[in-house]
C-alpha cells in the first residue's frame, strides 16, 4: 500500500538563527563581522520563517542577501510572526501552544526561528515553538551568533559559574529598589550573579536606581552597545561608579549584573 506523501517526506528542521545585537541602535555592525559565515549560509537557504517582527525579519534578510543571495525572493519569504500576547507575556511557561506555526516543517519545509536581537528563545520569544517542535518529532538546531547575556557575563569579570537571568525589574520606583535588595541580598548570601535588562530609553533610570539602592561594596557591571565600535563594558564596585563617572547611552540596549 503506498503511503500517504504528507506521511513519507522527512520532516524538516527548525533552526535557531540568531541576529545582531544592533537592533534598534544607531549604527549597525556588519553581519561579516558579527555573524559566522555557517550561520549566515543557512538562514538564506531558509524560505520559512518563525519571527518575533516580520519587518525587522526582512530587514535582517536583505542584509544577509548582500553577502549570502537568498534562497528565494524576499517577497515570497513564508513568514509567521508570533502572537502580540506573547510578545507582551512572553512564551516560557508554556501556556501558548506554536505546533501551527510548524506545519510546514510536517512536510519537509525546514524553518527558522529568529528574533529581533541575539538567539531567539534567550530572553527573547522564542521558547513556545523549541518545545513545539519537540513535541513534533521534528530537529531542532541551534547556530553559532551572538549573545548578549553570555557576552555581558563574560565581560564582567563577576561568577560566571553560577548566575541567573531575572528579565527585566519592575517599572515603578518603589517595587524596583525592593526587586533590587531582594536580587542583591541573594548575590551577596550565594555568590550567583544576577543579570539584568532594561526596555529602551530606561537605562539612565535603572542605573540611578542601582546607584542609590546597592550597597557601597557591591560589584555592579553594564555591557551596552555589545559587538558595535562603540561597544561600553564597565565594572567595579557601586561605590566607585559615581567617582569613575560612567554613564550608559539611554538607547543602547544594555545588560546589567550585580554580583561580589
Amino acid at each position: 500500500m503506498n503511503m500517504p506523501e504528507n506521511m513519507t517526506k522527512k520532516p524538516g528542521t527548525l533552526y535557531l538563527v540568531p541576529a545582531p545585537l544592533d537592533f534598534g541602535c544607531d549604527s549597525q555592525a556588519p553581519l561579516e563581522r558579527v555573524m559566522p559565515q555557517a550561520t549566515l549560509e543557512v538562514a538564506a537557504s531558509l524560505s520559512h520563517w518563525v519571527c518575533e517582527n516580520a519587518k525587522s525579519t526582512r530587514a535582517y534578510l536583505k542584509r544577509i542577501h548582500a553577502t549570502h543571495p537568498l534562497c528565494v525572493p524576499l517577497q515570497a519569504m513564508q513568514l509567521q510572526e508570533l502572537p502580540h500576547a506573547v510578545h507582551k507575556k512572553g512564551d516560557h511557561q508554556g501556556q501558548f501552544d506554536a505546533r501551527p506555526l510548524l506545519q510546514a516543517a510536517l512536510q519537509g519545509e525546514h524553518i527558522g526561528l529568529v528574533s529581533e536581537a541575539g538567539m531567539p528563545a534567550i530572553a527573547d520569544p522564542g521558547s513556545s515553538v523549541v518545545r513545539a517542535a519537540h513535541d513534533l518529532g521534528l530537529p531542532v538546531v541551534p547556530l553559532v551568533g551572538p549573545i548578549s547575556l553570555l557576552l555581558a557575563l563574560a565581560a564582567s569579570g563577576l561568577n560566571g559559574q553560577n548566575f541567573a537571568f531575572v528579565g527585566y525589574l519592575p517599572s515603578t520606583p518603589a517595587e524596583r529598589n525592593q526587586r533590587i535588595r531582594e536580587l542583591e541580598s541573594l548575590a551577596l548570601k550565594t555568590g550567583q550573579t544576577q543579570l539584568f535588562i532594561e526596555t529602551p530609553y530606561r537605562n539612565t533610570a535603572l542605573l540611578d536606581a542601582l546607584m542609590q539602592t546597592l550597597q557601597h561594596n557591591t560589584r555592579l557591571a553594564t555591557a551596552s552597545g555589545l559587538t558595535l565600535d562603540t561597544a561600553t563594558c564597565h565594572s567595579d564596585m557601586a561605590k566607585n561608579w559615581k567617582q569613575r563617572g560612567w554613564t550608559l547611552a539611554n538607547s543602547t540596549p544594555a545588560v546589567f549584573a550585580i554580583g561580589r
